[in-house]
């Protein structure tokens, strides 16, 4: 099956605002409420057939720019200035394959970015929330399945500019075997203030919804196996937090697995180096310092790609997230020592197949150091989560940290749409204390019901009943951009 050549005729942009259920601490911020995008795109292909497609996703403040003279308002419209952006482009492109759409434009849509102020990582965003969309648009045409769309290579993928180093890769067939699975493992996340066990939570601070809200409660409630352990930066804080995880991961009997994520909190290799010693060291940590995989962006983005990590990948895997700017982004953190990568659809769904091929190419001599890890940018239930959810079982990923569950209280828009979802998906979805939400069963997600026509789902989200998306305010009114 060819790639298909299209044209972006249309396309809209809603949001939907929600609010979080507990606090959620990460690096610089406690976030307690949000907003969701959500982008509807039309179409034409060169038989003049028409299809839409949608895509959704977190508009999240403090992660794309951390500077902390900025409001989450004007995080938020950054983000919309790169949907606003890509959109635009798009919209003047000839006729192009949904890959090379994205390929051709890449370096035109960071450089419009870059001259307002906004970097990599948010120029991304506007891209992958259109790219997801005609992709999903795509597939509904043809009337398959995200992972037969990839099968076939209806994306388009090829080498390309954007990608110097994989010009000799045969891109078209990629994915041409791949098998996705039909339950995947989810990784929790434990943020910097989430209670650990009952007595760190007040009876008048518990949320009393019938959730689980410390770490122990989520254990007993979905056990999980895989976990995700924000550190912040204070060594002596970080060790005591870590023995008091530890003494409740310690109570199960099979094996668990842990990842750390610096969020960017330290200074350079060494520091961090000397604290994963400190693990190592402290005898309540013996069986969680066993089941680390890896560390994840300990040092902060501007210094991450700047000097070699060596010290600390010697004793552990290290990879880049904050620091995946641009497409270069992983080549560069692989010469320094960095042994992987994350996915997050926030980040660009060809940028994860790009790193994946990478992978690939650089894993070629058998021995396996390179990889991709799966995160999260508060995936909500829906179009957001199940996008995610197929490209990274596409990935060949065999867990996934997921947090929108145990930090948001089910979908944040319609109960139309949400009662809709799960009779589409009742293996991943079901009801809850009168709510739809997220079913995690033995630790794990089943996702085999996103193996049908279009990215992820054949639903619609209840777009009409999501609010208009504001213009984007940006640059900034007053003091220009910083």
């Amino acid at each position: 099956m060819n790639a298909p050549r299209l044209r972006l005729v249309e396309i809209e942009r809603r949001e939907v605002p929600y609010r979080l259920r507990m606090p959620f601490r990460f690096g610089v911020t406690t976030a307690t409420q949000g907003i969701q995008a959500f982008v509807r795109a039309r179409i034409r292909l060169e038989n003049g057939a028409e299809a839409t497609g949608y895509s959704a996703e977190a508009v999240g403040a403090k992660w794309f720019d951390k500077n902390l003279a900025l409001s989450d308002a004007d995080n938020h419209d950054q983000l919309r200035k790169s949907l606003e952006l890509a959109a635009a482009a798009y919209l003047d492109a000839g006729p192009a394959t949904p890959f090379g759409l994205f390929a051709d434009h890449y370096d035109s849509h960071v450089d419009a970015c870059a001259r307002l102020g906004l970097n990599p990582l948010i120029a991304s965003y506007g891209q992958s929330l259109t790219d997801r969309a005609i992709l999903d648009a795509v597939c509904r045409a043809h009337d398959v399945s995200f992972y037969e769309a990839m099968r076939s290579n209806l994306a388009g993928l090829a080498p390309h500019a954007v990608a110097r180093d994989l010009e000799g890769a045969d891109l078209s067939r990629l994915f041409a075997d791949a098998a996705p699975a039909a339950t995947i493992a989810v990784r929790h996340t434990v943020g910097l203030v989430d209670p650990i066990v009952a007595s760190d939570l007040a009876v008048e601070d518990r949320v009393g919804d019938g959730l689980p809200e410390t770490l122990e409660e989520v254990v007993a409630a979905y056990a999980n196996r895989h976990f995700k352990i924000k550190i912040g930066g204070d060594a002596a804080a970080d060790i005591d937090r870590l023995a008091r995880i530890a003494g409740v991961l310690d109570r199960i009997d099979e094996p668990y697995f842990v990842t750390l994520d610096g969020n960017e909190q330290y200074e350079d290799a060494a520091d961090i180096a000397a604290f994963y010693r400190r693990i190592g060291e402290t005898p309540a940590l013996g069986r969680l310092a066993a089941s680390i995989l890896y560390v994840e962006q300990p040092i902060n983005r501007k210094q991450a790609l700047a000097r070699p990590v060596g010290e600390l990948a010697s004793l552990v895997p290290v990879i880049i997230d904050e620091s995946d700017g641009e497409l270069s982004a992983f080549p560069q953190a692989r010469a320094l020592g960095y042994s992987g990568v994350s996915s997050k659809a926030c980040k660009g769904i060809y940028k994860s197949m790009l790193n994946h091929a990478r992978c690939r190419a650089w894993n070629g001599d058998g021995k396996g150091r390179y990889f991709m890890s799966a995160e999260d940018l508060t995936c909500q239930p829906g179009i957001s989560l199940q996008q995610d959810l197929a490209l990274v079982n596409l990935l060949g990923l065999t867990h996934v940290e997921r947090n929108a569950h145990h930090f948001i209280d089910g979908f944040s828009g319609s109960q139309r749409e949400a009662r809709a979802f799960l009779r589409a998906h009742p293996d991943l979805y079901h009801m809850q204390n009168g709510k739809v939400r997220l079913r995690i069963e033995n630790g794990r997600c089943a996702i085999a019901s996103l193996d049908c026509p279009g990215f992820g789902t054949w639903l619609p989200p209840d777009f009409d009943s999501a609010r208009p998306m504001p213009a984007a305010r940006w640059p900034k009114a007053e003091g220009g951009v910083e």
